[in-house]
């Protein structure tokens, strides 16, 4: 076995030589460890090829690399050190060495969180490798120069156009790629400017004028702007701050350009400007509106019911007095007449309470509805005391709302089941409450086994005076659902039916269940 220290003796010229030797304990036993001068010391030592390839190393210099000579015997020694070494140094070593015959650097091994010093020497057939443990000046100097690459990295490719002027000279010294390609100015005169010749006249002055050069660490940020190679200036937000640059007292910069924002920002004040004032416009129409719709409701209330009061007394006046003078056709007419008038008045009195809902708004408060839904029904069957309609409905239907609201709306979904059951031998109608979809919702269900609806035609369904049915087969005016969505509205909730294969339908008012908060 070739001893390590064969490799290093000298020849003849002094120089090493690394013409293998015949060892003399080459018939030692192989447990017998073959020690060397250089194996006393606490330098690591490895020989490489021109490769890199390890041909040997001594007892330290495995320690330091965490490995037996065997197993990395014949690897390049950019295999056997840690990835984040190889990565950091391969390619400078190999240039470094293409130029120089030494070359060091001081590697941290993250791993065992340790720092170790490499100096490559070259040899006439390779090179050989000094490994120690760095020494502490060293290694804060290795970490000073990180941190100043490090730095000098996050300057160069910070998306902001960045400069560094001298506080004293003022003169630019450093700049980044983002401010060459801002200024549209080459790196080389970049550094030739001071940093007046950037601003418009006085704005540099005025940056300057707030430098305080008795305080370290001072930065500001201001609006103002700046002048591009072509003269074009533009709003920039600039930041400044005072530091230590490579040993000189200096002013990092750093600037974003919000001449897009600034126009924008410009544009939008003017689009709210306008916009205000269309919404002003639009408050005083809608109160104009509003004005002219209470004095209708108000109308409609009054006037209105005593004109069409006076028309129904006279056609049954007419009726009962000359019925025996009127024929057939005659008394046709007087019961049209009469029926029209009856229309007419329903329809104004479902107008007024459309109008007036938003009105009727209140305070929400616990109800039960089972007592108003069997008023209700108890009405529904004085009127029609002929039919016999099932109704299903719980004892209790508690729920948060305006009494008023709700018992309009119940007032309307249960004259709209019992209307469109007529025509059914066995009619029924069920009233419930349903879990909402949301937690703190009830939904209020009315269903029935009547004629139901096309469900294509759903959505116009809530829609005043939309009907998809003929008056000739069920009598209306189109208003009673309208006023059921405003006042699911009025609640906060929505309204939707559904009519499977229009067997029957079923009609669906969501109520948030919400106690207002007293104080």
């Amino acid at each position: 076995m070739t001893r390590f220290l064969d490799k290093f003796r000298s020849n003849p010229s002094g120089n090493l030589s690394d013409t293998s030797l015949q060892d003399a304990d080459s018939m030692l036993p192989s447990t017998q460890p073959a020690w060397g001068p250089l194996d006393l010391t606490l330098d690591g030592i490895v020989l490489l090829d021109e490769k890199a390839v390890i041909l040997d190393a001594n007892a330290r210099a495995l320690e330091f690399l965490h490995s037996s000579l065997p197993a990395i015997t014949g690897y390049s020694l950019w295999d056997v050190v840690s990835q984040e070494v190889a990565r950091e140094h391969e390619d400078a070593t190999e240039v470094a060495l293409a130029s120089s015959a030494l070359y060091s650097f001081i590697a941290h091994e993250s791993f065992e969180n340790s720092w170790v010093e490499y100096t490559f020497r070259q040899r006439p057939e390779g090179y050989v490798v000094n490994l120690r443990e760095a020494d502490p000046a060293r290694k804060y100097q290795r970490l000073l120069e990180d941190s100043k690459r490090y730095n000098q990295l996050i300057f160069e490719a910070n998306p902001n156009a960045m400069w560094v002027f001298d506080r004293t000279s003022l003169r630019i010294f450093a700049v980044n790629q983002a401010a060459v390609q801002f200024y549209g100015i080459a790196r080389k005169l970049f550094m030739t400017l001071g940093m007046e010749a950037l601003f418009p006249e006085g704005e540099g002055a005025e940056l300057l004028r707030s430098l305080q050069t008795d305080k370290e660490d001072q930065s500001d940020m201001r609006l103002c702007k700046q002048r591009k190679v072509d003269g074009k200036e533009v709003l920039v937000e600039l930041a400044w701050s005072q530091v230590k640059w490579n040993g000189h007292q200096a002013v990092l910069v750093s600037l974003a350009d919000i001449s897009d924002r600034h126009l924008a920002d410009s544009v939008l004040k003017q689009s709210n400007a306008e916009l205000q004032k269309t919404l002003l416009a639009q408050q005083v129409e809608l109160k104009n509106v509003r004005h002219d719709l209470l004095t209708f409701t108000q109308a409609v209330s009054s006037d209105l019911p005593d004109s069409l009061h006076v028309a129904h007394g006279f056609a049954a006046r007419l009726a009962e007095k000359y019925s025996l003078v009127l024929d057939d056709q005659g008394r046709h007419y007087v019961r049209r007449i009469q029926a029209s008038i009856s229309q007419l008045a329903k329809l104004v009195d479902d107008l007024r309470t459309l109008a007036q809902l938003p009105l009727r708004s209140g305070t929400p408060a616990m109800v039960d509805l089972a007592p108003v839904c069997l008023s209700l029904i108890a009405d529904l069957r004085k009127r029609d005391p002929d039919r016999d309609v099932a109704i299903e409905m719980d004892s209790s239907l508690m729920l948060v709302g305006n009494k008023g609201l709700l018992t309009t709306a119940m007032a309307c979904l249960l004259e709209n089941a019992w209307k469109f059951t007529s025509k059914k031998p066995e009619a029924w109608i069920k009233v419930g409450l349903l879990p909402g979809k949301v937690p703190g919702e009830l939904i209020l269900l009315v269903a029935d086994n009547g004629a139901g609806f096309d469900p294509g035609y759903s959505g116009n369904l809530f829609t005043a005076f939309q009907r998809l049915h003929s008056s000739a087969d069920f009598p209306g005016n189109g208003l009673g659902l309208a006023i059921i969505k405003r006042v699911a509205q009025v609640h906060g909730g929505t309204v939707w039916a559904e009519s499977p294969d229009q067997m029957g339908a079923s009609f669906f008012m969501s109520l948030p269940q919400e106690l207002p908060r007293t104080t």
